[in-house]
């Protein structure tokens, strides 16, 4: 396996000194390793890997060097516009070295959101013309390959990307980063969440933890999970999912689980959700600071008024709660407010580690919520 410090240190010999993307489990320990040992300055956890991409863009426009960009290979979906239409040779020819964390690679059991990705990553690389190869586990191949990649940044400037198999990197461990105190857990939160829903109500929950958390505890209950959306995948986009619900279904309380990372990836949405104004949507961002299935680095929601920016944008009730009698409390009042509504609970990092998946799979979790919302309750499902 490959060591971190050693690993960076290549890359700045080879001229690379900026890094920026979107932290990957397969990833974490070297963006851990970023996180605690690279000056602000020279580090960007961006909010989606096409902002990566175009930070990388300007880093060499001002410096004449390249830059490394970090993603999930989920994310080059994100990053196909300014792949194709900004770095691209044909358009303003800008080398960047890619990291591309392998999720789905055939032939490895992984969840099924990866499945499609995993399969065609190197063609879909291939499509874009951008050179890629596998990163070796083995220190020396891997700076062989790191010197070819540099030496082809220089020449083509053009990106160049390396992808990573589970079990690239040696362990490194992130210390608790942070930045404010919080009394609930996440699963705690998502608890209390449902302890104040209707029978009626429907959830839309954010990919990652929030969803198993969610899972899980209806299980517990014994309600089955027909009144939730499981956003296994597509991360970012639960509370778009929870606006479509919404504005075709006006006479049901729509319940949108997000997270502070998703919510910062397409911000935007917001601003969609605020002009739409949808009178029966919910929208609770549980908020720890950090990109917690993937490693826990830090976001950029330390920096961000959440309920702030959901005023700004159009939503007719913002509230904020950092404890448990605070979000009860806040609950309640959402409960009864005319939507839109946001709810920024601020928890804390972390889950529990015998946290289970999902035993449904996406197609059955679709089919069991499209039936109770057709008003065919699917109890047992």
């Amino acid at each position: 396996m490959l060591d971190c410090a050693r690993f960076f240190h290549v890359l700045s010999v080879a001229g690379i000194n900026f890094f920026t993307g979107v932290p990957d489990s397969l990833l974490k320990s070297f963006c851990a390793y970023l996180a605690e040992q690279v000056p602000r300055e020279r580090h960007v956890a961006a909010a989606n890997e096409g902002g990566a991409l175009a930070l990388a863009a300007g880093h060499y426009l001002a410096t004449g060097e390249p830059a490394l960009v970090y993603m999930q290979n989920s994310g080059l979906g994100n990053a196909v516009n300014p792949l194709t239409s900004l770095v691209d040779p044909l358009v303003y020819s800008i080398p960047a070295l890619l990291l591309i964390g392998w999720r789905g690679e055939p032939g490895r059991k992984d969840e099924p959101q990866h499945a499609r990705q995993g399969q065609i990553t190197p063609e879909l690389l291939t499509t874009l013309r951008v050179r890629h190869a596998l990163l070796p586990r083995e220190e020396d191949a891997a700076e062989m390959l790191l010197r070819e990649a540099a030496a082809h940044l220089r020449e083509q400037r053009e990106p160049f990307a390396l992808l990573v198999r589970r079990g690239t990197f040696e362990p490194y461990a992130l210390g608790d980063c942070s930045p404010v105190a919080a009394e609930l857990t996440r699963e705690e939160a998502v608890q209390l969440v449902l302890s104040q829903l209707d029978t009626d109500d429907v959830v839309v929950a954010t990919t990652g933890g929030t969803s198993r958390e969610l899972f899980e505890y209806r299980a517990a209950l014994q309600q089955g999970h027909q009144r939730d959306f499981l956003t296994v995948g597509s991360m970012g986009h639960a509370s778009q999912i929870a606006l479509g619900v919404a504005l075709a279904r006006p006479q049901r309380r729509v319940y949108c689980l997000d997270g502070d990372g998703a919510l910062l990836m397409h911000l935007g949405g917001l601003a969609v959700i605020g002009e739409r104004a949808p009178k029966n949507l919910r929208h609770i961002v549980l908020n720890n600071f950090a990109h917690d299935s993937v490693g826990g680095q830090p976001t950029a929601a330390v920096g961000l008024d959440i309920p702030g920016a959901a005023r700004a944008c159009g939503y007719r009730t913002a509230l904020r709660a950092s404890d448990r009698a605070g979000a009860g409390s806040a609950l309640e009042a959402l409960g009864d407010a005319v939507g839109p509504a946001l709810l920024e609970i601020r928890v804390k990092k972390g889950a529990r580690g015998n946290l289970g998946r999902p035993t449904t799979t996406p197609v059955e979790n679709k089919k069991a919520f499209m039936r109770f919302l057709a008003g065919n309750s699917g109890e047992g499902e």
